[in-house]
């Protein structure tokens, strides 16, 4: 499969920059500093054209600004980025909308992400209007082509935001970011804020439109049922980097690292009745002060010496599967 989207040591970091009094104390001897989120850490990943890839890990690991550097709503601190094969830093003004428009992004909450001033046919048809891909006087047929394919009533579309169920808005945010006929969509936690019941008709509606449209998929979420659903292969993050990557049915039934075993044990199963719960010990350590070496070795049974020193690298462990574990270098030997 061709690889649609490739990132290469991506890195995400915010600084907070000490203000003038933490200066004049420093000067008086005070040892104030800029304080760093090491939020994305050297990051690589594939995603071919025509695939789902579920991005998974606990809140704060990092998959939201990852989605949100793919997207084009922040710069990468460091690496490469490259779309249909060429990398973003050698684009011009021209091709650099070309590709902010080729990516797309629907938000956890629709209600913050659509404008509440703003009736569905503004918040849908500007922007095809602005980049070209329709005329104005044909923004309202538009519109209505839209909202039917997400499975609205196009006579809905004089209404406000407010006037919207929490499921018939994220069908608003999905029919907003297909109206400039993107390629990829980063779907960020698309359905953590909506009812069981509500999540399986936008999982399967979001199915429906990638055979339709021939698109792609970035899935973030920290529902491990979700990604099962809808993914075709899941990448697991923790606290900024990539720990292990394998197809669907590989993940789920031969986890290999460490954190992707403690998170699949922790998944209810109808067929695992009186299990005791039992979380991953200890605490998601802060970006601000990540651990050396190994991310997960401060919470993980097995340990050693080396994975408190150095970073361990993705390593191909079966067919399309690779782990970040010092581990598996030992059973390789």
């Amino acid at each position: 499969m061709t690889a649609l989207l490739e990132l290469q040591s991506v890195s995400k970091r915010f600084t907070k920059r000490i203000d003038v009094a933490a200066r004049l104390l420093n000067v008086a001897g005070a040892k104030y500093r800029d304080r760093v989120v090491h939020a994305v850490d050297g990051v690589d990943l594939s995603v071919s054209e025509g695939e789902v890839v579920g991005l998974v890990g606990e809140s704060g690991c990092g998959k939201s600004t990852l989605g949100r550097v793919i997207a084009g709503l922040y710069e990468p601190s460091e690496g490469r980025i490259r779309f249909e094969g060429r990398e973003l830093t050698a684009l011009d003004r021209a091709e650099r909308t070309k590709r902010a428009i080729a990516v797309q992004m629907v938000f956890q909450d629709p209600m913050s992400s659509l404008n509440p001033r703003k009736r569905v046919v503004d918040a849908i048809g500007e922007a095809p209007v602005v980049h070209g891909i329709v005329p104005r006087e044909a923004q309202e047929a538009y519109v209505d082509d839209l909202l039917a394919r997400v499975g609205l009533d196009p006579s809905y579309r004089r209404r406000l935001p407010h006037q919207f169920s929490g499921g018939q808005r994220q069908r608003i945010g999905i029919a907003r970011a297909l109206a400039v006929k993107p390629k990829f969509l980063v779907c960020d936690e698309a359905v953590a804020a909506l009812d069981v019941s509500i999540q399986a008709q936008i999982l399967n509606l979001f199915m429906d439109l990638k055979d339709e449209l021939n698109l792609t998929y970035l899935f973030i979420s920290h529902d491990l049922g979700v990604v099962h659903h809808i993914a075709d292969r899941v990448v697991i993050m923790y606290l900024g980097r990539v720990v292990e990557q394998a197809p669907k049915a590989e993940i789920f039934t031969r986890p290999n690292h460490p954190y992707t075993q403690a998170l699949l044990r922790d998944v209810p199963r109808l067929d695992r009745r009186r299990q005791e719960f039992k979380p991953i010990k200890g605490e998601l350590p802060s970006p601000l002060d990540p651990p050396k070496g190994c991310h997960f070795h401060p919470r993980c049974p097995m340990a050693m010496d080396r994975c408190r020193t150095e970073r361990p690298v993705l390593r191909t462990v079966a067919p399309g599967h690779r782990s970040a574990c010092h581990l598996n270098e030992m059973a390789a030997a």
